[in-house]
C-alpha cells in the first residue's frame, strides 16, 4: 500500500460501504493459512481493525470479551503475516489469507477446530 493510503484514519468508503455488520458493528473474519487452505480460527473485526489490517499486514482483530483490538502474535509470538483479504460476496464475512507463525490457538492447538470434532467420516 501507499504511504497515503497507510495514514488513513478511517476504512476507505468504498470497502465500509460494501460491508454487512452485526448489532455491534462487527464483521465474521475467517482466516485461513495461505498456502495449505487450512481453516486456522474464526475472529471479529470492525472498520478500525480492518482498517489497520489493510494498511499494515498484522492481523489485528476486535475482542468482543474485552471490548478492544488486538494482533495476532502481540503477546503470544503467534503472528499472522497477512497475505490476501477477500470480502465474500455479500459482504458479511472476510477472509484473511495469512501465514502464521506457530500454533493459531490460544490453547496452543495448530488451530481453533482440533478440540471438539462433532462429525468425521467413519
Amino acid at each position: 500500500m501507499s504511504e497515503p493510503e497507510q495514514l488513513q484514519e478511517k476504512l476507505d468508503p468504498a470497502i465500509a460501504d460494501r460491508l454487512k455488520r452485526n448489532d455491534a458493528g462487527l464483521v465474521a473474519t475467517v482466516v485461513q493459512q495461505y498456502d495449505t487452505g487450512e481453516v486456522l480460527m474464526l475472529a471479529w473485526m470492525d472498520d478500525e481493525a480492518l482498517r489497520r489490517t489493510l494498511a499494515t499486514r498484522r492481523a489485528t482483530y476486535y475482542s468482543r470479551s474485552r471490548a478492544s483490538h488486538w494482533i495476532k502474535g502481540e503477546s503470544s509470538g503467534n503472528t499472522q503475516h497477512v497475505r490476501e483479504v477477500r470480502l465474500d460476496c455479500d459482504g458479511d464475512t472476510v477472509l484473511l489469507l495469512v501465514d502464521q507463525t506457530g500454533p493459531a490457538c490460544h490453547t496452543g492447538a495448530p488451530n481453533c477446530f482440533e478440540a471438539d470434532v462433532l462429525l468425521a467420516d467413519e
